[in-house]
């Protein structure tokens, strides 16, 4: 006998296992759930097929909010189904044996928004302790984006086996978000919330945020519960009334068109309240009779504005936290204050690199401008032709030499190549002829740098070409969540220090430096020495324009490469030059730092119009000149005096 009650238990064992590795018969349990579920009903069957443990559910759940699960109208079985001309490639949703059939014996379920959300919330579950780590990663962006106090305990359990060094941080960082928001001991609440001080993520401050998230309202007195702060009733008047009026702490305001119909409608023998309709024409005696006829029950009390300011300032108005607990708000509100601090340098630090990086690309769009201008002191209004003729010339290689690396890499002295024959050649055939007559000189680089734009127009076309950076340089340098720079701003800074030391080594350490210096100070002086000016004015200008042609592969990277590019950089250019002080390479540089940071400066204060910005910096610009004529470096000696 105990032989065969043993046998018997063992086989009940046997049959309740096998059932509990079948989730079709988990389903056909809850089989209205499955149906036609509700946001309220189909708690119960998510906590069983949790519960269960079988490998099948997050496929199943998958496919359930994915509406790819059919149901048999006669026996009732659960499948996984695709659609195809009227006929379902069924799935058995244990064994995954596959059949066909009609689609007419079957129903297809639609579970709504609501239900699809909370299903979703069951499978990421699921999902946080899946072998495929981007499932995983999914999973906790979930939990980011719908933050729930029931994901705390799954997010914990698979904390342990994580074996990603990024998604265990991740998990980590979102426990304790969960911790702070939904944790059981305030100890264990307040301690996640402070540990949040050094985080400056967006995520981190809608955490605290919402912590400390309030309800406003008004009362006789000031209710009991965390009060966040007390209003001024008379910051708004209006609005505040309503408020009043809305919580039935205050009669109705009546507008003027429904005392004069009151009036109308109550009128005895020519008058209103006692008051002949003839002296109704004075606004005061309109007020009497309608007050009347409220003390007399007829109409709604009349308020006037002492009436409102009375109620005001008897009023509380209030904003209650949501949350109860004054030492967890008093923890995050401490904690914000902290994190926007933190916020506010680090942006500080951002516009900082911002300035940095636009002072860069002024500087290499001026540094050659500076030796045509500044050293010359020929005006060359066809030097942004020069800083567009260097970008098509990267372009160019690029359609060769598909490797973007070595690309740049030849591109930057083929494009120095290029302009400098430009400008070397557009200095022998038209501005040595214009030496000392600026008027000329500026009409006439007008006209080439108008024609060169049209030349570029007719090889290349009107729609901006593309000048890809190499992969290295894609993205940015992320140093938070507030502060990033992208590593093409980074590169240009770097060649715009390289270009300024080469530049500086050229013009203080080299024969040719100091035959273009004593050229510029006293030219009839060097021609004695044995100096041919004609030569060095030749070179340098050539030097110029071929710096300009380095710039141009430089900004191409960066902006966008059109025959008008060069026009875009013109400007401000000159306006580098003559604002550090002209003829000084250490002037350029300061007069790209203070335009640069002065135009990111005016577009932080007023993000959405540029023009605006660019508009107030040539006005400081022009009274910066009023007073400070030779620029940031004035020249010393005899270059000042003349």
């Amino acid at each position: 006998m105990v032989r065969i009650l043993l046998c018997l238990m063992c086989l009940l064992t046997s049959v309740s296992v096998a059932s509990a590795q079948d989730l079709q018969s988990i389903l056909q349990t809850h089989s209205d759930e499955v149906a036609k579920p509700s946001r309220n009903s189909v708690g119960v069957l998510l906590d069983d097929m949790v519960a269960s443990g079988l490998s099948q559910v997050p496929a199943f759940l998958e496919q359930w909010v994915g509406r790819s699960v059919w149901q048999d109208d006669t026996t009732g079985q659960f499948y996984i189904a695709t659609e195809v001309d009227d006929t379902l490639t069924l799935r058995n949703i244990d064994t995954g044996q596959e059949t066909t059939a009609l689609a007419d014996g079957f129903s297809q379920l639609r579970p709504n928004g609501g239900v699809r959300r909370v299903i979703g919330t069951a499978l990421v579950q699921f999902q946080l302790s899946d072998p495929d780590p981007e499932r995983r990663h999914a999973a906790l962006e979930s939990i980011a984006r719908r933050s729930d106090a029931s994901q705390f305990e799954p997010l914990m359990a698979s904390l342990n086996g994580e074996e990603d060094p990024a998604l265990r941080a991740r998990k980590v960082q979102l426990i304790n978000f969960l911790t702070a928001r939904f944790g059981d001991a305030s100890e264990d609440r307040i301690r996640a919330i402070e540990s949040l001080s050094s985080d400056t993520s967006l995520e981190a401050r809608a955490v605290l945020s919402q912590i400390l998230s309030v309800t406003t309202g008004v009362a006789v007195q000031q209710p009991d519960g965390n009060i966040a702060r007390i209003l001024d009733p008379m910051a708004d008047p209006s609005a505040n009334y309503e408020k009043l009026v809305g919580a039935e702490l205050a009669p109705a305001i009546v507008p003027p068109g429904e005392i004069r119909a009151a009036l109308e409608a109550n009128i005895v023998e020519s008058r209103v309240g006692g008051i002949p309709l003839a002296r109704l024409d004075d606004p005061e005696r309109r007020v009497d009779a309608y007050r009347t006829l409220a003390d007399a029950g007829a109409v709604p009390p009349l308020v006037t504005q002492d009436d409102i300011n009375t109620a005001l300032q008897d009023a509380v108005f209030y904003e209650l936290y949501d949350e109860d607990e004054v030492a967890i708000t008093d923890a995050a509100r401490a904690t914000l204050d902290a994190v926007e601090t933190r916020v506010g340098w680090a942006q500080t630090f951002d516009l900082t690199l911002d300035g940095l990086s636009l002072a860069s690309i002024y500087f290499l769009a001026a540094i050659g401008l500076a030796i045509t201008f500044g050293q010359m002191g020929v005006i060359n209004m066809a030097h942004g032709e020069f800083i567009m003729m260097g970008a098509y010339t990267g372009y160019a290689v690029q359609l060769i030499v598909p490797d973007y690396t070595v690309s740049l890499l030849i591109a930057l002295p083929l494009a120095f190549a290029v302009t400098f024959g430009a400008g070397v050649a557009m200095e022998r055939l038209v501005i040595r002829h214009l030496y000392h007559r600026p008027l000329e000189t500026l009409l006439a680089t007008f006209g080439i740098s108008i024609a060169l734009q049209q030349i570029a127009k007719n090889i290349f076309g009107t729609q901006a070409r593309p000048l890809t950076s190499p992969d290295w340089l894609g993205g940015a340098l992320v140093i938070s969540d507030v502060v990033q720079i992208s590593y093409i701003r980074i590169a240009i800074f770097v060649l715009a220090l390289i270009f300024l030391f080469v530049l500086l080594y050229i013009l203080k350490r080299t024969r040719l430096g100091l035959e273009v210096r004593a050229v510029t100070q006293n030219p009839g002086m060097a021609a004695s020495m044995g100096i041919n000016p004609d030569r060095i004015n030749m070179m340098t200008f050539g030097l110029g324009s071929g710096i300009a042609g380095v710039a141009g592969v430089g900004i191409g990277l960066y902006a966008q490469v059109t025959s008008e590019m060069g026009a875009n950089y013109i400007v401000q250019s000159f306006m580098t030059v003559v604002v550090g002080g002209v003829g000084s390479v250490f002037g350029t540089l300061a007069g790209a730092g203070l335009i640069g940071f002065l135009q990111k400066g005016i577009e932080w204060l007023n993000p959405s119009n540029t023009l605006a910005a660019q508009t107030y910096m040539i006005l400081f610009i022009i009274l910066f000149i009023q007073f400070r004529p030779k620029g940031i470096v004035a020249p010393k000696g005899r270059a000042a005096a003349d």
